[in-house]
């Protein structure tokens, strides 16, 4: 009896020894961004293709399955978009399926895509703004554990909202990111 117990005290602490210290399942942080905007009309109508930039910024939770390279990550984000009477301001959630390249422990690149919910605080006027659902795919590097860098291309499910009762619009929206992990 004493054998097998001292042989399963080796095992457990040799299991401790062989798991990597730095591994870290959930890691939180602070993500922000640059978004460039394209407003395509329904109908073609004066405007069409219409860029604008604006930003977002917001707090950001990766977990990640070290071994396997998966993860999933989603951030709460305060996001503006457009310009002028069309100008969107509200919070963005994305929520991202990641699969990491790791180049070891200082490098890694990843390709990432999931759902994006888009919500408008602004009140209602001629232009009625819609909850938004789109798809969100993308691609960047991992530097030194804690900083990633990444671009994302938006592509909405439906249109972003309405002028009137019939002209419909899109944005579809590239993000530039910058994030980091504590």
């Amino acid at each position: 009896m004493k054998k097998n117990f001292s042989a399963f005290m080796i095992a457990v602490c040799c299991m401790f020894m062989a798991m990597p210290a730095q591994a870290q399942l959930i890691k939180w942080g602070v993500k922000g961004g640059v978004n460039m905007t394209k407003i395509d009309w329904d109908g073609g109508i004066d405007g069409n293709k219409q860029n604008s930039t604006g930003f977002f910024i917001g707090p950001m939770a990766e977990i990640t399955i070290p071994i396997v390279g998966l993860g999933v990550d989603g951030a709460l984000l305060y996001s503006q978009k457009g310009e002028n009477e069309l100008k969107q301001q509200g919070f963005e959630v994305p929520v991202n399926l990641k699969y990491t390249i790791g180049l070891g422990s200082m490098l890694g690149v990843y390709l990432a895509a999931g759902p994006d919910f888009y919500f408008d605080l602004k009140k209602k006027d001629a232009v009625d703004r819609k909850t938004q659902v789109g798809l969100n795919l993308g691609a960047g590097v991992k530097l030194i554990q804690h900083l990633q860098i990444g671009v994302n291309y938006q592509i909405p499910l439906g249109d972003s909202f309405k002028v009137g009762n019939a002209i419909g619009a899109k944005n579809k929206t590239w993000q530039v990111s910058a994030a980091y992990l504590f």
